[in-house]
């Protein structure tokens, strides 16, 4: 037995000084990849500044002088204050709206592009790269460019924001989607083809009952994101709060104390959104009933 033991000593000895040189090797790689990324961050700045209008130190002692000016103007006006949360009320709902509606077309259409390009449940096998580049390009679109071109073409309001959030939405949850079915058991499909189902029966009774809660979580997450969203859309024109906010800021002092109520406005929401979309999606990813 000792002999054994003697036998197996070098052995052990060699995989410790293995793991070692693994290890040393893996911090000297971390170290050196956080070097470039400190030299590109470093570099990247100093571009930055030198290509932006001001120069940021020189100017960051102005980073608090908007919000005082904001501040100081609301505070002389506090009376003023609940009338202008009901005035731009309406405008949040819009924002609200738009943002569910596009949520919702948006759902609708990752859905169905994510069961298109997922392997094994696809209806086309060939043309799941078709449907992953569209996904991809949906996606590397900004929601911002497309309103611009929507905008030139139908005119400002909401129906230009719903449609390019929407747009982005679907590429967006199309991924996220795609990834959920990779995870879905098959045995339900296998059952249903041999009883003659369609893909969409398939579909529909063997896969969506196995993705639904993770399909509703991701969309409550995305609608979050679409409503911050929609309020930045409002800056080019689009509708909602945002454009509100816009015209506010433009006037410059005077109007601040509507910016000001403005941000109550969207703030509020976001966070009232932000913690119920996550209580929701915490019941529905634990498996538990939401009541």
């Amino acid at each position: 037995m000792a002999d054994t033991v003697t036998q197996g000593a070098p052995g052990a000895l060699d995989m410790r000084e293995h793991y070692m040189a693994l290890t040393r090797r893996r911090r000297l790689y971390s170290g050196v990849m956080l070097i470039v990324f400190v030299a590109l961050m470093a570099s990247g700045f100093v571009v930055a500044n030198d290509r932006n209008a001001g120069g940021f130190w020189d100017g960051i002692h102005n980073i608090f002088a908007f919000p005082a000016m904001v501040i100081a103007e609301t505070s002389g006006k506090l009376m003023l204050l609940p009338a202008h949360l009901a005035h731009f009320f309406p405008s949040l709902v819009e924002t609200i709206n738009i943002a569910a509606v596009s949520t919702l077309v948006g759902g609708g259409l990752g859905m169905i592009l994510s069961l298109l390009s997922t392997r094994g449940l696809a209806r086309f096998p060939l043309l799941i790269p078709l449907f992953r580049r569209i996904m991809d390009i949906m996606r590397a679109v900004p929601e911002i460019v497309i309103a611009l071109v929507l905008i030139f073409i139908l005119g400002g309001g909401p129906v230009p924001a719903m449609i390019a959030i929407a747009f982005h939405t679907g590429g967006a949850l199309g991924k996220l989607f795609s990834e959920v079915n990779e995870n879905a058991d098959t045995k339900p499909l296998d059952g249903l083809e041999s009883v003659g189902a369609t893909w969409m029966q398939r579909m529909y009774l063997g896969v969506m009952p196995q993705v639904a809660p993770n399909y509703l979580s991701y969309a409550l997450l995305r609608f979050e994101v679409n409503i911050r969203a929609s309020a930045i859309l409002g800056f080019v024109g689009a509708g909602g709060i945002g454009y509100e906010l816009k015209n506010a800021m433009s006037w410059g002092q005077g109007k601040f104390d509507e910016a000001a109520a403005i941000f109550l406005l969207l703030f509020g929401a976001i966070v009232f959104f932000d913690q119920v979309s996550s209580h929701f999606r915490n019941r529905l990813t634990q498996g538990r009933p939401v009541s």
